[in-house]
């Protein structure tokens, strides 16, 4: 009986002491997490779980999506913590700490994306790895797509895309631009990447990125009838497609004739195992689409809205064609575009494609003298708030091209360095193929301005949760621009 009541003490002791040091430790967690949370910037948790990603999403879903951003500026700072997706993030709208990140990519800071949009995207992806395998990859897909190679691998085949899809509308036909710019921007990616140029492939493509890009921001839920499970499936159906090229190309070569497409160039070059290829070019192809078919579209939709940019570029392109004489334009009218430079550049800061970066901090990182971020939290440099921001440009909510012409403006334009107009990122995941967009955008506006006038014939507006857009399709009808004159 002694022993039995002996072993029931001792047991209850035990039980007392691990319970007690078990309470000891989450309370010493406990105190470190509210530690590492004084130390953040200031700014709130907002609802439990959820707590301020209603606000973010409400925000990023408008026509205006630093909305979020520039209330809980107005109360804490250019630099505040808020509770996004489950965890603590820092968001930024300090153009120096946003440059800070984006330099630091790899050493403080890493890449952090939803798992839908890691899963779509691939492991061997340049978005998504890290490290040493991100600056090969970026290396890779940075000389493929240099400046020398612009000028004699893409920019007879740009315009002979341009005119191919751009030339058999109809007098009086009403089209949906964002539909049209979709279909181009794949054309353009499937012709320079895989080599190929078919109708049927290019709206079979069209059809699965469209598929694919709508469940990079979904909930990862693999059911039948969602959007991660249609994303999924579009992802295995354009993997499939690149393994077939690939294929094809080991077993009968190189083509003799017509564009080898960069697909050919990797294997040619051997420089990636074939398991890293297929998601290397879906990487390209996703980042090259969305970039060019956003800001084609938002371009048109801008000088829409204003008929004095309109003019004027439609004059300086008009002068081109006077000069050229040649069926394609050059590498040095391309060069000959100065105003269609700064409608491009005024369409990236007022409807950028990349409107915030999600990093995430690789250890506790002391920023100056003010805060120090924890190992793990989400960091927000939020691209657009900058660009929108009062302060840094006169009028930053309305399209004024001619602000980049403004000597002041000069310092700002720069975006390979600057800190207040990073269209394409910075650092070591500056976009690889931020030339060739704007060479794809200028031929774009060469050959739609100069063919056509339009009319829109439905209001519209900007949108950019899943993912950039115009929530109508900017639907316009078209007329040919000969026909438009002898009728005015």
């Amino acid at each position: 009986m002694r022993e039995n009541i002996s072993e029931t003490w001792l047991v209850m002791i035990i039980v007392i002491l691990v319970t007690a040091i078990f309470a000891k430790l989450i309370q010493i967690k406990l105190r470190k997490e509210e530690k590492s949370i004084c130390r953040l910037p200031p700014g709130r948790r907002g609802w439990p779980l959820i707590g301020d990603s209603i606000n973010w999403y409400n925000a990023v879903a408008s026509s205006h999506p630093p909305q979020f951003v520039e209330e809980m500026v107005q109360r804490y700072g250019k630099i505040f913590s808020c509770s996004l997706f489950g965890k603590w993030a820092v968001v930024s709208s300090d153009p120096s700490f946003n440059r800070f990140v984006m330099q630091n990519e790899g050493k403080l800071f890493m890449s952090s994306y939803p798992k839908s949009f890691r899963d779509l995207v691939g492991k061997n992806g340049v978005i998504t790895v890290q490290g040493e395998q991100q600056r090969k990859l970026h290396g890779i897909a940075s000389n493929m797509m240099r400046l020398d190679k612009l000028k004699f691998h893409f920019m007879n085949d740009i315009q002979n895309v341009m005119i191919q899809t751009l030339s058999n509308f109809k007098n009086n036909q009403v089209i949906l631009l964002q539909d049209v710019c979709r279909k181009v921007a794949i054309n353009l990616m499937v012709n320079q990447l895989l080599g190929v140029s078919s109708e049927s492939q290019v709206n079979e493509m069209a059809q699965l990125f469209s598929d694919f890009v709508d469940g990079c921001l979904s909930i990862p839920i693999n059911i039948p009838g969602s959007s991660y499970h249609t994303a999924m499936k579009a992802r295995e159906t354009i993997i499939n497609k690149i393994n077939n090229i690939i294929e094809v190309h080991r077993k009968n070569g190189a083509p003799t004739e017509g564009n080898n497409g960069v697909l050919g160039r990797l294997i040619e070059e051997d420089c990636l195992p074939d398991e890293a290829v297929a998601d290397f070019i879906i990487n390209l192809l996703f980042a090259g689409n969305e970039t060019t078919t956003k800001t084609m579209l938002f371009a048109a939709y801008f000088l829409t809205q204003c008929p004095k940019a309109m003019k004027q570029l439609l004059d300086e392109h008009d002068s081109l064609r006077t000069n050229s004489g040649e069926e394609f334009l050059t590498w040095q009218d391309y060069k000959a575009m100065p105003f269609t430079q700064c409608v491009i550049d005024e369409t990236l800061r007022l409807g950028g494609i990349a409107i915030w970066l999600m990093r995430e901090a690789k250890q506790d990182i002391q920023y100056q003298a003010d805060f120090v971020i924890p190992k793990g939290c989400f960091v927000v440099p939020f691209l657009s708030a900058v660009h929108l921001d009062e302060k840094i440009f006169n009028g930053a909510k309305n399209f004024n091209p001619w602000r980049w012409m403004e000597p002041q403006n000069e310092e700002k334009r720069n975006w390979r360095t600057s800190p207040f107009y990073a269209p394409f990122g910075g650092g070591a995941r500056f976009c690889p193929g931020a030339e060739l967009a704007r060479l794809q955008i200028a031929l774009f506006l060469h050959y739609f301005v100069t063919n056509y006038r339009w009319t829109q014939m439905k209001e519209d507006r900007m949108s950019f949760f899943p993912s950039a857009r115009l929530v109508n399709g900017f639907e316009i009808c078209l007329t040919r621009r000969n026909d438009y004159h002898q009728r005015n």
